[in-house]
This record gives C-alpha cells, structure tokens and sequence, in this order.
C-alpha cells in the first residue's frame, strides 16, 4: 500500500482546530454584517490571465496553475480581489451604487512553507465599490479596525499610508512622475541604499525624501506632505473614535494598482510574516473592461491572525454539549433513543453512547466530550418513568422527568 500525506504547505483540521476557525470566523462576519456588507463567493480557480492582468507575468511563478481537459489556462485563485471584481463586472455593473462586498476562502500560492504562510490559506475581505473615496477610505479602515478589534487581538499595529503622499514627495525633491515607477519596489522593499544611489542618479534630493519615507507618527506627519486627502480621512476616523494608527508616508503597496489610501495591520510578535491585513484605495475595473469605478478594499490573513490570537494565549471558547446519554442495558435503548429525540428536536445539543459501555467509561467519554450534563436511564429509571441527570461539572445527580428536563 502506498504511504500516503497531505501535500506540503497544506494541513488537516480537527473538530478543536475547526472550533477556533470556526468562532473566528463567525466574529469577522458579525463585523462585516453590522457595517452593512453583502456577502459573495467567488470559484476556487478562475482563468490564470484574470490574475496576470492585475500582477504582471511574474505572478505565474507562485501560482497553481494549468490547462484543463478543453485546453484552456486556468488557475487556483491566489487572492480574492481579482475575482470580486470580476464577479462585479459580470454580474452587478448595474447594480445601485455603492455596493459593500465582503468575502471569505481558500487561496493557493505556490511558496516556500513557514509559520504563518502556508501553500492553501484563507483570506477574509471587503470591497466597497462606487462610494465618495475619503468616505469609502473612512468605512474600511473603521471595518478592518473592527475585525481586528472583534476577534480579541491585542497589540496590533494599525498603519496608514497614501499612494499620493509618495508622489507627490518625489515630485517636490526632484523626481518627475515618469522617472518615479522604478524607484517603488526600492521603496517597498524598504532598500534605501539603493534608493539613494537611484535618486542620485536622477539628481533628486535624496536626503529630504528618505527622511520622511522613514518618519512615522500622528498626523502631523502630513503637514510636511499637504493636500493629499488623507487629513478627511483621518478626520472621520476620529469622529468614529479610532485614533491608535501610525502614520507612514513610506507604505508602498503594488503603487501600479493603489490610487489613493493604503494600509496594513500588523502583529510584531509574528516576525517576518507579522502583517495580517493591507488594503487601500486601488483602480481595477477597467483592465477587465468596465468603467472605472472608486474601489476601496482590504484582505485579512484569516490563518496568521490565528496564529497571532494562539500566540497571545487566546481563551478560544469551547463548545459544549449539552446531554450525553447513557442507556444502562438494552432494555432501556428505545426509551433512551426517544429523549435524544426530543432533546434535539427541542433545540438541545446531545448525544448518546453507541458502545454500550458500563456507567464508568460512559461518564469518562462524556467528560472528554464537554458534556455539561449526562443523562442516566436504567431499569429503575425505566419502572418510575424519570431520568437520573448527572451534572458533570459538580457530580451532583437528581431525578427528573423528561418534561421537566426540557424546559429547564
């Protein structure tokens, strides 16, 4: 027989792993759904040149991707972005303005395995398509806030840039806007000797515009770089009562695709894969034939903000069950079969044994099971039409009816 595994980069989930997932994810929704996002759902692969035309060629290299059985090129969807502006473009075009999108799925991403960046992963996003832009900035950022705010992570920290300030420093110092595109991977990557040297060789003031790329703090950040937009933004956010962001002029998300606003969220304590959100104001619509449209989103690393709330000691709930059952001897099985029924049909988490163990083992599988209670039907039981209910947390026992123990 052969010797079979997962794949690498993947992982399998058990009922605990899924539990946590699971309540994560119910919070993110819950904070999506109070700020008024629809949900939508995208295929798990997509035609690769829907991710080419948004990344360049180079993005093939980290894709899944293939020719299906009619030859056609196909890929694993790699982020989520692409694919919800596809879904507006085929479907909700002439849907009323501004629409308020949220998402969540896997991706796949053909990298290098570590912790916190795995080959499957999950991404959980917003878009808000056709708003005033300083007034979609405001409600993303007040909805990623939330979502971090929600699941009970504690020391993030939340960043804030504008494609716009980057722009417009190079021009005041020297660097005329065609001249500025090589220059933004240097800025990405933070690789500000090589940055020198490149501003240099254009004669630009290099040392003005590093200073601030490596200046960070409030607002008053902005007042050396003015008239971006980014003080309406920042306005809103106070009146909705967030105020622990940094500012960062040197925040350069993908500047070809970004417009406007930028952001990331990040977890120190994560290391090198400590961002766990970004997003910002971007331009997408028309490289898939639409008209253009204000686009202002966000995706959240569903698995490393897990990663970072197991880290922090993070008291996930446990889910309970609210009955297990133990029929003592097989006269007593239908009449237990018929109180599990009406325990579920009434709403009641329970369950039964289905070995026929004796009380002992029955009692211990339902302390490993998080039973609250344990319901105990024997021959005497049986005669007196009651029930025996153990309570597993004290280990106190009274009888009852079934009457009674529904609605208790």
């Amino acid at each position: 027989m052969p010797e079979l595994h997962r794949p690498r980069g993947t992982r399998d989930f058990l009922p605990r792993d899924m539990e946590r997932r699971r309540w994560l994810e119910e919070r993110l929704r819950g904070a999506t759904q109070r700020f008024g996002f629809g949900e939508v759902a995208t295929p798990a692969f997509e035609s690769t040149e829907l991710f080419t035309l948004r990344s360049g060629q180079g993005i093939i290299e980290d894709m899944y991707n293939f020719k299906d059985k009619g030859g056609r090129d196909v890929a694993l969807r790699p982020e989520l972005t692409a694919p919800t502006m596809r879904l507006y473009v085929e479907g909700l075009l002439g849907a009323p303005k501004p629409l308020k999108l949220s998402y969540f799925g896997n991706c796949f991403r053909y990298e290098q395995p570590q912790k916190g960046r795995f080959r499957e992963f999950w991404q959980f996003g917003a878009e808000i398509l056709g708003a005033r832009r300083a007034l979609g900035e405001i409600e993303i950022l007040a909805l990623a806030h939330e979502c971090l705010a929600v699941s009970g992570l504690r020391d993030f920290v939340f960043r804030i840039g504008h494609v716009g300030v980057l722009r417009k420093l190079m021009a005041d110092h020297g660097v005329p806007p065609e001249k500025q595109p090589p220059l933004w991977p240097l800025v990405d990557k933070r690789d500000f000797d090589g940055l020198r040297a490149a501003l240099a060789e254009i004669g630009a003031d290099a040392g003005r515009i590093i200073a601030l790329l490596e200046s960070r703090g409030g607002r008053e950040v902005l007042d050396r770089v003015p008239g971006t937009g980014l003080e309406e933004v920042l306005d809103g956010l106070s009146r909705l009562g967030i105020r622990d962001y940094v500012i960062e002029p040197g925040i350069a998300r993908g500047l070809d695709y970004y417009t406007g606003m930028v952001f990331e969220i990040e977890v120190p304590g994560l290391g090198a894969e400590k961002q766990v959100c970004g997003g910002g104001t971007y331009a997408l619509s028309e490289l898939f034939g639409a008209e253009p449209v204000t686009s202002t989103g966000f995706a959240l690393g569903f698995d490393r903000m897990l990663v970072a709330l197991e880290a922090q000691g993070m008291d996930f709930p446990v889910r309970k069950l609210d009955f297990y059952i133990v029929p003592m001897g097989p006269g007593t099985r239908d009449e237990a079969l018929r109180v599990l029924s009406a325990l579920r049909k009434a709403g009641r988490s329970a369950d039964i044994d289905l070995l026929d163990r004796n009380l002992s083992k029955a009692l211990k599988y339902a302390a490993s099971a998080n039973a609250s209670g344990c319901v105990i039907l024997g021959e005497n039981e049986l005669k007196e039409g009651v029930l025996t209910v153990r309570d597993m947390k004290t280990g106190e026992q009274r009888k009852t009816t079934l009457d009674e123990l529904l609605k208790a």
